[in-house]
């Protein structure tokens, strides 16, 4: 096991130097002078070379990678250009933001998605198994926007039973009902799309493992519908597990538009406000550390996944 850990580190460490070079030219092929959202209109060419020394766009392509890079590994992921601040500060927040978000809706995602997976499973080919198909792919087709905003008007503006937008009163996140509260919609929206994919990946799981032969041997021995149902669980549970983090590091990279809608500070707000305000350091920080999560969260899924099913090792 330690040796397949070793070589699963191996293998990540060149996929996040790519990452990171991925991540830097993206943002420099993007058109428009990033210093255009703190240089006035009529600012001399002296003060914009200035400035464009002290953010570091006077130098070569390859000399702004290498020194990126560097003060990444130092933790120092720049300044931002609009606010001033340092980016590593205002990606911590919002990365901490975000992860409470996309855990309970990754949460709910995998306990809504193996229920319906499992019920599907057992009962192919009846209305029930049909009436979760049907959930399923609608829950991958809507659009979270449209569906977010749908829960905003009904919850929110008709019924007034939960807030519309935002996180909560105070700079300190508490795990009470004043908090929760806002995080109710935005996590229910976040996980229609886990919930569909886990949902559909357990159903067909679920249904091949009946049709093996170590099921009709456990049934032919007089096992209990019980036991069964355990060897099944036990057997789905590394592939459903592995989607399982797949989704969380999808909602990580992929909230810009829940958390826009929603006014959640996370990191796909910082994202979008990175983009319009064309904060390059805030861009490439974020983008960076939601990637590295990506990678991150990969390898322990893997080794995870590994500790459930020793034949992965193998």
């Amino acid at each position: 096991m330690f040796s397949y850990l070793i070589r699963r580190i191996t293998y990540a460490l060149p996929i996040m130097l790519g990452v990171a070079l991925v991540c830097f030219a993206l943002v420099h092929l993007a058109p428009g002078d990033p210093l255009v959202s703190i240089l006035p209109p009529d600012a001399s060419q002296e003060l914009a070379a200035q400035m464009r020394e002290l953010y570091g766009f006077n130098r070569s392509y390859p000399e702004q990678f290498a020194v990126w890079v560097w003060r990444a590994l130092q933790g120092d992921l720049g300044t931002s250009i609009a606010s001033g601040r340092p980016v590593a500060t205002e990606v911590i927040r919002a990365v901490g933001n975000t992860l409470r978000l996309a855990a309970v809706a990754t949460l709910i995602g995998f306990v809504l998605g193996c229920l319906f997976g499992f019920v599907a499973g057992y009962f192919r080919n009846s209305w029930v198994d049909r009436a979760a198909s049907v959930l399923s792919v609608l829950g991958v087709s809507v659009p979270h926007y449209w569906l977010g905003m749908v829960m905003v008007i009904v919850f929110a503006a008709i019924l007034n039973w939960l807030p519309a937008t935002g996180m909560g009163s105070g700079d300190a996140w508490a795990w009470d009902w004043e908090h929760l509260k806002y995080m109710v919609l935005p996590a229910l929206t976040m996980s229609v799309i886990p919930t569909g994919i886990i949902a559909r990946t357990v159903r067909a799981l679920v249904s091949d493992l009946l049709d093996q032969e170590f099921i009709v041997g456990l049934r032919a021995k007089g096992s209990t519908q019980f036991g069964i149902f355990k060897h099944v669980v036990k057997n789905a549970a590394p592939t459903a597990l592995a989607v399982m983090g797949l989704q969380l590091g999808y909602l990580l990279g992929g909230s810009i538009l829940i958390e826009t809608v929603f006014s959640w500070p996370g990191t796909g707000f910082l994202l979008n406000s990175a983009i319009f305000q064309r904060d390059l350091p805030l861009l490439q920080g974020t983008i960076l550390v939601l990637a590295m999560f990506f990678v991150v969260l990969n390898l322990l899924v893997d080794v995870v996944q590994t500790l459930l099913d020793p034949r992965i090792e193998r």
